[in-house]
């Protein structure tokens, strides 16, 4: 079933819209405009354009979701636009009546092989095949595989305080060595999860806590404020089997710190 056959665009919508292609310019950030779809700041992240990509009346914005999947987004009107401070050019837009009651619920194919991302509707209306109807609206960030886990505190907070079974188990399954990141100087944190439901226990700590219970994450939230978790990002260094022995964890966690040297200049004292 082609996409049309459910937003009934009319042939003179089609030729005054613009379809958006919103996916991350590198491979490891190519969900970046998904997360920022389930975080609810996607028509934010849209507007803020390096080029006056949309000039027509409307936008037809489609997300990244699988290689040949997109997640529909919706229907924006371009109202006006600026030259901006943090972009180049800042559009003003206004969510569309048009198919709103779709948004996150239909998966499209759409092959693309090629690099644009912004496209004339026209020229590929027809090419965009609905290839599953969602029951309800997806609001939360699939699980992409341990070597793609890039997550902020609040994207970890909304996981964990969820429940969401795809990471859960995904989570709970494997022990392993993460990665913290204060985006606000650079420095890391690195900590190892080998106990019952491995990585999801521990990260739970960090959502329940808001420290983990580390001595330095301790003293830098009591410094700073609670809201300075909002600068933790979470990543997957390494992991093994749920059958390795706690010692062979705690030996790569001491080989992840050697290598990120954050005891002499992250966050970990020992």
């Amino acid at each position: 079933m082609k996409l049309n056959e459910f937003l009934h665009l009319t042939t003179e919508q089609i030729n005054n819209t613009k379809m958006h292609c919103a996916i991350g310019h590198t491979q490891k950030k190519r969900e970046i405009p998904l997360i920022e779809y389930y975080n609810n700041r996607f028509k934010k992240w849209q507007e803020c354009q390096r080029n006056k990509n949309f000039e027509r009346e409307y936008i037809l914005s489609i997300i990244y979701y699988k290689p040949d999947e997109w997640l529909f987004a919706g229907i924006y009107e371009s109202l006006s636009v600026v030259e901006g401070e943090d972009c180049n050019y800042q559009y003003n837009t206004k969510l569309s009546k048009i198919g709103e009651e779709f948004i996150g619920r239909l998966i499209i194919r759409f092959e693309k092989d090629f690099r644009q991302t912004y496209l004339l509707l026209e020229n590929h209306i027809n090419d965009l095949d609905i290839i599953e109807y969602l029951r309800d609206k997806k609001t939360i960030l699939p699980f992409y595989g341990y070597e793609n886990v890039n997550l902020s505190y609040q994207e970890l907070a909304t996981i964990i305080h969820n429940g969401i079974e795809s990471w859960k188990t995904a989570l709970s399954s494997v022990k392993g060595v993460y990665i913290i990141t204060d985006k606000m100087n650079g420095k890391h944190y690195i900590g190892s999860a080998y106990g019952a439901d491995s990585f999801w226990q521990r990260w739970s700590n960090y959502i329940h806590s808001l420290h983990g219970y580390n001595k330095s994450l301790k003293k830098l939230i009591k410094e700073n404020g609670e809201n300075y978790v909002n600068n933790f990002q979470f990543s997957i260094l390494e992991i093994r089997s749920n059958t390795t022995a706690k010692e062979e964890i705690i030996q790569r966690e001491t080989f992840w710190k050697n290598v990120f040297l954050t005891i002499e200049h992250g966050y970990n004292e020992n």
